[in-house]
């Protein structure tokens, strides 16, 4: 580890198959503006205070994992943002203090008991190769969304088989769970929907633990959790599925999914 930067630990472990996106930080950093002015940021420690802080590595730091993590550290995790020049997360990581640091991926997936995959899901396959080892055993969750455009062939490939499943096979060991997926990234700092009651997060997942488990971090940032069920019902809530990104509450995902 190198020295801190203004006091805040940089983890210097070597990774190079992710950028982060300047562009999506600067977005991530003004909805920590956004964010922080919230209600929600009245309910500090949460977590914390119910004795289920955890340590979580953030892998892409960007418009979604940036302010995903900044509402978990607020209710009291411990986060470790990462990208390929952590560097330039100082100002994220400052408005995470005191509970934050930045890191490469490698030290993310290290540092973690759940993990957080917030990067383009063309690079989850190297990611496997390079450090899945440091994921076998521990929650990871899966926000990707495919797109033709940016992730080539394999897209229609993914999203046929369904994206739950697609990723769950680069990382063999992990306790994948897809969920988070389904949001547009300004929902966070604005959790309540249309119909006037917090937007709901649809979670698939095979192992039932590791479900629950981001059941609570999904109420830590302020929406509400659907279960919905084993991995292969991810490809329900994927990209392009009626509920995708479409603001809708617990009630209503649960009808929509047909869930009982």
């Amino acid at each position: 580890m190198q020295q801190p930067i203004v006091g805040i630990p940089v983890f210097r472990i070597s990774w190079n198959a992710f950028t982060a996106s300047a562009s999506a930080l600067a977005l991530a950093l003004a909805l920590a503006l956004a964010l922080s002015s919230s209600p929600l940021f009245a309910q500090a420690g949460l977590a914390e205070q119910e004795g289920r802080a955890m340590r979580i590595g953030i892998i892409g730091s960007g418009t979604m994992g940036g302010a995903i993590g900044l509402l978990w550290a607020e209710a009291g995790h411990e986060i470790l943002f990462s990208s390929r020049n952590p560097d330039e997360l100082m100002d994220l990581v400052q408005s995470a203090a005191p509970r934050a640091s930045a890191g490469y991926a490698d030290a993310a997936a290290y540092f973690g008991d759940v993990i957080l995959l917030a990067v383009p899901p063309g690079a989850i396959p190297q990611i496997g190769e390079d450090i899945g080892h440091l994921m076998q055993g521990k929650v990871v969750i899966d926000l990707t969304n495919p797109r033709a455009d940016r992730d080539g062939p394999l897209t229609d490939e993914w999203l046929e088989m369904g994206t739950g499943l697609a990723m769950a096979q680069y990382l063999p060991g992990a306790r994948l769970v897809k969920a988070f997926n389904s949001l547009g990234a300004r929902m966070l700092a604005n959790p309540i929907g249309r119909s006037g009651e917090k937007i709901g997060v649809p979670i698939a997942g095979d192992d039932a633990e590791a479900r629950d488990i981001v059941a609570d971090l999904v109420r830590d940032t302020g929406l509400e959790p659907v279960m919905v069920g084993r991995l292969e019902r991810a490809k329900e809530f994927d990209r392009g599925s009626p509920v995708w990104v479409s603001g809708q509450s617990a009630a209503q995902l649960r009808e929509a999914l047909n869930l009982r």
